[in-house]
């Protein structure tokens, strides 16, 4: 590869959240391979001229659906593999022209994707795939309507169903090792309720103590972990003590609950935008209406749980968790947790903290020597102003993955 060298930026220190004006970064191999301010181009290299931009790690979104091209997700899971794939390209190129350089698929892509984009065929993110989504019946992975007819429909095996309905120990044993067999980094397991699906009301449990804890087990023999949907102080903490690391979205969290997730070393995913999203359209494009009626019933304690989750130390990663047509609100999650935590605090959890989730502490999310060459250089200060990183990436200037340039419009 090219040597790439960026001159004379502001280079954000996300640890310390603190800038570092007239730095240049050296980018070699893929990674950094220096910073600092009296540099040296190399010979060959190519420049790009940083001077009066920010130049910040590539952001980590921890929390999204990229097959999910419609927000009625029985529909998308009926779709033929190719257009679910198809309808999924310009969903992952639009995320990392807003800046988000890595995302961990919560339910749906899965290897291939993964593998088009690490390969250069396709453009998006680095993927970190889940594969299906492990659902109980009747969970919030089982999308049947209320019928006399129950039979799996073939539907389970399509790239466009983001979950399988798996049920008993040995059968979730199974499924986990399939799963990764496949190419699932984590395994994500539906532990409550939720909104999209049809009925399964939010404050259900999911599975057995017995069933989760197989499922942990199964996916620590593979040297990976668990990431658990759940929205109940019940669900949470039973998940957490079940050995379950990343709990999903979490709104209604209580204080308890959130000092026994720090105790523990487990992290939240907060996806508070997702739930404007669905308020505000998803009526308009077929969201069913029994879904709709979950909807405010997690969206107000949202702001509150940030709270509960920040004053209890529990580590936050960023997440969007968006569908259909709302993909392009992604960035307007920073700007809610901005109003609640503060934007310092907001970038740590889209850059450092994502990076700990997905298990690359030191080489994403940071502006380091050795770090994967993921930067973006931005027209503004984020500490300042969250909105400079808004708009569908309009002051993101250009953008760097894997120490190539994806966009660059300096």
């Amino acid at each position: 590869m090219t040597p790439l060298f960026i001159a004379n930026g502001n280079v954000l220190d996300v640890h310390t959240l603190t800038m570092h004006a007239g730095h240049s970064v050296l980018v070699e191999g893929g990674r950094i391979a220096a910073i600092g301010a009296g540099l040296q181009v190399p010979e060959g290299a190519e420049v790009v001229d940083a001077a009066g931009l920010t130049v910040m790690p590539g952001m980590i979104d921890c929390h999204v659906h990229t097959v999910a091209s419609s927000f009625n997700l029985g529909n998308v899971a009926r779709l033929p593999n190719v257009l679910t794939m198809l309808r999924a390209l310009p969903i992952m190129q639009a995320m990392l022209g807003r800046g988000f350089t890595s995302v961990r698929d919560a339910g749906g892509a899965d290897w291939s994707l993964a593998e088009a984009v690490r390969t250069g065929l396709i453009s998006g993110p680095r993927i970190f795939p889940s594969g299906k989504a492990l659902s109980q019946t009747g969970g919030h992975a089982d999308f049947r309507p209320r019928s006399d007819e129950l039979d799996l429909c073939s539907c389970v095996h399509k790239l466009g169903n983001i979950g399988r309905v798996v049920d008993g120990v040995d059968a979730c044993r199974i499924a986990v090792r399939e799963e990764i067999l496949k190419g699932a980094t984590q395994i994500k397991v539906m532990a409550s309720g939720g909104v999209a699906s049809p009925n399964d009301p939010i404050g259900n449990l999911g599975y057995s103590e017995d069933e989760l804890r197989a499922i942990v087990e199964e996916a620590g023999n593979a040297n990976t972990y668990v990431m658990a949907h759940a929205y109940t102080p019940r669900a949470i903490s039973r998940a957490v003590r079940c050995g379950v690391r990343t709990i999903e979205h979490g709104n209604l969290v209580d204080r308890e609950t959130a000092e026994l997730m720090a105790a523990m070393g487990a992290y939240m995913v907060p996806t508070m935008i997702t739930y404007e999203g669905l308020a505000n359209e998803g009526e308009k494009y077929g969201l069913p209406a029994l879904s709709i009626a979950k909807i405010e019933g997690v969206r107000g304690p949202g702001r509150q749980a940030l709270e509960i989750l920040a004053n209890a130390g529990v580590k936050m990663g960023l997440g969007s968790d968006l569908l259909g047509e709302t993909h392009y609100l992604q960035a307007e999650e920073l700007r809610l947790r901005a109003e609640v935590l503060g934007n310092g605090p907001v970038l740590q959890q889209a850059t450092l903290i994502g990076a700990e989730i997905l298990g690359h502490k030191g080489e994403l999310g940071e502006v380091t020597q050795g770090a994967i060459a993921d930067l973006l250089l931005v027209d503004g200060n984020p500490l300042h102003d969250i909105q400079c990183l808004l708009d569908q990436g309009a002051r993101i200037r250009a953008i760097v993955k894997d120490g190539r340039i994806a966009k660059n419009t300096l």
